[in-house]
């Protein structure tokens, strides 16, 4: 299957809720340029608070791209992305797949609170999933994509 999935993911705590934190986090980029050749790969492109926002990447295979993708009929068919069962808020109803045709790529958002088990401390997660179904040139996800899913809700 020739998909590349790349995986964004931004982490916060209340530090970053307001002022001049929340506008560094939210300045954060949620596409990046792929390494060049890649195909049929994870591109993974984590930011943190901790590290102050730093982009850090790495590639593995497509065992755990984080949702389903497969082929059916021509086109490539995403399920909305995994979520934990331990975030918040609770999204009983998803959106139903996607379906993408060849050349064609899918941004797709679900933001998270998460309740930390000896603190109680919150914190945040926003994961952005870009999806080409097809060859890519290192540049694809800093255009317009094809389709995008926005499951981001208020957090509080």
């Amino acid at each position: 299957m020739d998909v590349v999935v790349q995986r964004v993911r931004t982490s916060w705590t209340k530090k970053s809720r307001g002022g001049f934190e929340a506008a560094r986090r939210n300045a954060a980029a949620t596409a990046f340029l792929l390494p060049p050749g890649l195909s049929a790969a994870l591109h993974e492109v984590t930011m943190r608070e901790s590290d102050s926002f730093e982009p850090r990447a790495q590639v593995q295979d497509l065992s755990a791209p984080g949702t389903i993708l497969r082929e059916v009929d021509g086109l490539l068919r995403v399920d909305p992305p995994e979520v934990s069962k331990f975030a918040m808020p609770r999204r009983n109803q998803r959106p139903p797949a996607v379906r993408l045709a060849p050349g064609q790529w899918l941004q797709w958002q679900i933001n998270y609170r998460f309740v930390g088990r000896c603190d109680g401390a919150w914190s945040y997660r926003l994961e952005t999933f870009n999806i080409l179904y097809g060859s890519a040139m290192p540049d694809v996800f800093l255009g317009v994509p094809t389709r995008h899913m926005d499951e981001r809700q208020a957090l509080r």
